[in-house]
């Protein structure tokens, strides 16, 4: 895999993937496990979104250790980004698990029954947890990257665009 775009390392753009779609899906998720009537309507592109996430999530591992082997190690950064994998598949399984049930406990034609039982109420719980989750994981491993790039103190009191 390429570690460079027009001169620009992979990695930034590529996490951007990872900031912008896990969010998305750990939210997507959340609410197909809050609002069962929402699974076979969204179900699919949660799903889809989730899919997608998890897919950047390596390639973005990937990538920053190209950029590592240029610019150095990123320390706690790069121990943090290889756990999200580790988020990132759960949070599949769980969206997957939530379409799986809607479709497993869809009411026949003409008659309102819902996904009911504790077996419904035990995924959805889990996939809440797992959810919120990885929301945490993504905020530590974004907050270790851009700690790792700028350091601890704020752009502002670097000199760059205060009040001087």
């Amino acid at each position: 895999m390429p570690d460079t775009v027009n001169g620009l390392p992979l990695h930034p753009l590529v996490v951007h993937a990872v900031v912008v779609l896990l969010p998305l899906a750990a939210i997507g998720v959340a609410a197909l496990a809050v609002r069962p009537s929402w699974r076979g309507r969204y179900g699919g592109l949660v799903v889809l979104i989730t899919a997608l996430a998890t897919i950047a999530v390596p390639v973005a591992s990937s990538t920053g250790e190209g950029l590592e082997r240029r610019v150095g190690d990123p320390g706690v950064h790069a121990q943090l980004g290889d756990t999200l994998i580790w988020f990132a598949l759960p949070l599949l399984v769980a969206s997957v698990a939530l379409v799986w049930l809607h479709r497993r406990t869809a009411p026949p034609a003409g008659k309102r029954t819902g996904a009911s039982g504790k077996v419904a109420v035990v995924i959805a719980v889990l996939a809440l947890v797992v959810a919120a989750a990885n929301l945490v994981q993504v905020y530590r491993v974004g907050d270790s990257g851009a700690k790792a790039v700028w350091g601890n103190a704020p752009a502002a009191s670097a000199g760059h665009g205060g009040d001087d």
